[in-house]
C-alpha cells in the first residue's frame, strides 16, 4: 500500500505546549504529482511540511518516503533525501548579496579544504540568473530589493537544485505578479514531467485548480478529506476548510463619510518614481490604491509613513499640513501602516504577542517612567479578544503564529494606538479565506469608528469588495479615480496598464 505513494503519513501528531498542531493526520501523496494542501491558517499545513523537511519532528506517528519509514532531524538530512522547501515566511540574510544567497551551501570549493572558490561561485550564480531570464545585479544585497524579488530568488534557488525529488512550496506566489505566477506554473509542469513530487500550499482558489492533481483539506490540525482536484468546487472546499459556509466573503458595511482626514498634494518621494500625486481619504472611507508591480503604490505608502524621504509636496491631516520625516513622526500624527513584509517591518518575532502590541503604545501604557503592567495586560487582553487572535496566551512568541494571526497582532498594536489614518499594504497576503474574512471584518469596524483607510492590494476582487473609491497608478503617477459603482476588474486593469476605460 505504501509503495504506491512517494510520501505517506500515518497518524502524525505534533503537540506544542498548550496546543495540538497536528492530530493523527493520515494520507498519501503520489509520485510525480502536484498535491495541494488547503486549510485555514493554523490548520497544521505548515507544521506538517516542517516535519517533512526536518525543521520539526512529530510527537507521534510515522512518515514513509518511497515505502520506507523516515524521520529527519534536520533540514540538511532531509535535503540528503531529496527534499527541498520554499517557506511561507521568506528566509534570507538582508546583508548577503544575491550571488552569495543563490549559491549558499552550494559554493564551489578550492582544493585546499575550507576555502571557497569565489570566482567560480559568482560565475555559477550569474549563469543561474541568466538561465532563468532574471536581470538582477548579482552584487546587490537582499535588503536592496523588493519582497517580490526576494520571493522570485528564493523559488529560483530551490528549484535549481538538481538533487530535489520532493519540492514543498508554502505560499510561493503570495508576492508575485500574474506574469511571474504564470512563469512559475510553467516550471512546476516541467518539474512534474521529470517525476518530481510537489506539495503546494496556497489560499488562492484560482491558482489551485490550474495545477493541482490532488487536494487535501485540513482543519484544526486534522485531516478532513483527500481527493482528485476534479471532485472539488471552490464552495465545497471553503466549507470543508472552515467547517461552515461563508456566504458573504466581503463584510463591507455602509458608512457615512466624514471630512477629509488625509490629503496629499503634489506628493513626490526621493529616490523613487513616485511624482506629483494628489488624493484624499475621508473619515470612515476605505480608499484603494491600485497598480501593477513597479507602479509606486508601496513607495507612496512608505513616504506617507515616513519610511522614505519626501522630495516635495504636502501631507495634510484634518486640513493642516504635517511634517513627516520619520516613522515616529507619522505615528505621533496618527498615521500608521501595516507593511507588506510583516516579518521584517511589522513585528518582532522573538517577542511575545503582548510585547508586540504594547511596544508602539508605551506612552499610553506607562505611569511616569515605568510601564503600568496591569494596564498593559488589560489593554492587550482586550485586543486579543477583539481581534480573535488564536494562540495559547498573550505571552506566545509572535513568530510561532500563523500568517493570519501575525497580521492580527500587527493590526492590534495600531488599533490600540487609535490612529486617524490606517495604511494597509497587502493585508491579506498569504492568509486563508477564514482569516481574510476576519481582516475584512476588522477593516469594516475601523471604518465605522471613523478611521480613514488606504488599502493597497494585488487582489482585484478584494479591492472591489472592500473599497469605497480607488485611485489607479501607472509608472509612479495617478492616472485614474473610480467610484465604487464604477469599479470592475477590467476597468481597474485598463487604468493600471496605462490605458483609459
Amino acid at each position: 500500500m505504501q509503495a504506491e505513494y512517494k510520501l505517506r503519513f500515518e497518524g502524525i501528531s505534533k503537540v506544542f505546549p498548550g496546543v495540538v498542531a497536528l492530530d493523527e493526520v493520515s494520507f498519501g501523496v503520489h509520485k510525480g504529482t502536484v498535491h495541494v494542501l488547503m486549510g485555514e491558517n493554523g490548520a497544521g499545513k505548515s507544521t506538517l511540511m516542517k516535519i517533512i523537511n526536518g525543521t520539526q519532528q512529530q510527537t507521534a506517528g510515522r512518515m514513509y518516503l518511497d515505502g520506507k519509514e523516515v524521520s529527519f532531524r534536520s533540514v540538511y538530512e532531509a535535503g540528503q533525501h531529496g527534499i527541498g522547501m520554499i517557506c511561507q515566511e521568506l528566509s534570507y540574510i538582508p546583508d548577503m548579496t544575491i550571488e552569495k544567497y543563490l549559491m549558499l551551501c552550494r559554493e564551489h570549493r578550492r582544493r585546499v579544504p575550507g576555502f571557497i572558490d569565489w570566482p567560480k561561485t559568482r560565475a555559477a550564480a550569474r549563469a543561474l540568473l541568466e538561465r532563468e531570464g532574471l536581470s538582477y545585479d548579482p552584487r546587490l544585497t537582499m535588503r536592496e530589493i523588493s519582497i517580490s524579488d526576494i520571493q522570485i530568488l528564493e523559488i529560483t534557488k530551490c528549484i535549481s537544485n538538481d538533487n530535489i525529488d520532493v519540492l514543498i512550496m508554502d505560499e510561493p506566489t503570495s508576492a508575485l505578479s500574474n506574469k511571474e505566477v504564470a512563469r512559475l506554473f510553467d516550471r512546476i509542469r516541467i518539474l512534474k514531467e521529470k517525476g518530481i513530487t510537489i506539495l503546494y500550499i496556497s489560499h488562492k482558489m484560482d491558482e489551485i485548480f490550474q495545477i493541482a492533481d490532488e487536494i487535501t483539506v485540513m482543519r484544526d490540525g486534522r485531516h478532513i478529506h483527500t481527493a482528485p482536484a476534479s471532485e472539488y468546487t471552490p464552495e465545497s472546499m471553503v466549507t470543508m476548510m472552515v467547517g461552515r459556509r461563508i456566504d458573504d466573503v466581503y463584510p463591507k458595511e455602509p458608512v457615512a463619510f466624514g471630512e477629509k482626514v488625509l490629503e496629499v498634494r503634489d506628493f513626490s518621494t526621493r529616490y523613487t518614481n513616485v511624482s506629483g500625486l494628489n488624493f484624499y481619504v475621508r473619515a470612515g472611507e476605505i480608499v484603494g490604491l491600485a497598480g501593477l508591480m513597479g507602479a509606486g503604490r508601496t513607495e507612496t505608502a512608505r513616504g506617507l509613513f515616513g519610511m522614505d524621504a519626501l522630495e516635495s509636496g504636502q501631507i495634510l491631516l484634518d486640513g493642516k499640513p504635517v511634517n513627516i520625516r520619520s516613522v515616529p513622526d507619522a505615528v505621533r500624527c496618527g498615521i500608521v501602516m501595516a507593511t507588506e513584509d510583516r516579518r521584517r517591518y511589522g513585528m518582532i518575532g522573538c517577542r511575545s504577542i503582548s510585547e508586540n502590541i504594547a511596544l508602539p503604545n508605551l506612552r499610553k501604557l506607562s505611569r511616569g517612567p515605568f510601564v503600568d503592567r496591569r494596564k498593559e495586560r488589560r489593554h492587550v487582553a482586550e485586543m486579543f479578544r477583539r481581534l480573535r487572535i488564536k494562540a495559547p496566551s498573550e505571552q506566545t512568541e509572535a513568530k510561532t503564529l500563523s500568517g493570519g494571526n501575525q497580521q492580527k497582532v500587527v493590526l492590534a498594536k495600531w488599533l490600540l494606538a487609535k490612529p486617524r489614518v490606517l495604511i494597509l499594504d497587502e493585508p491579506t497576503r498569504g492568509i486563508d479565506v477564514g482569516a481574510k474574512y476576519e481582516i475584512y471584518r476588522l477593516m469594516s469596524q475601523m471604518a465605522k469608528e471613523g478611521i480613514a483607510i488606504l488599502l493597497i492590494s494585488s487582489e482585484l476582487p478584494e479591492f472591489i469588495g472592500m473599497c469605497d473609491r480607488c485611485y489607479t497608478m501607472y509608472n509612479g503617477r495617478m492616472n485614474g479615480e473610480l467610484s465604487r459603482a464604477e469599479m470592475t476588474q477590467e476597468r481597474i486593469m485598463m487604468h493600471c496598464a496605462g490605458g483609459k476605460s
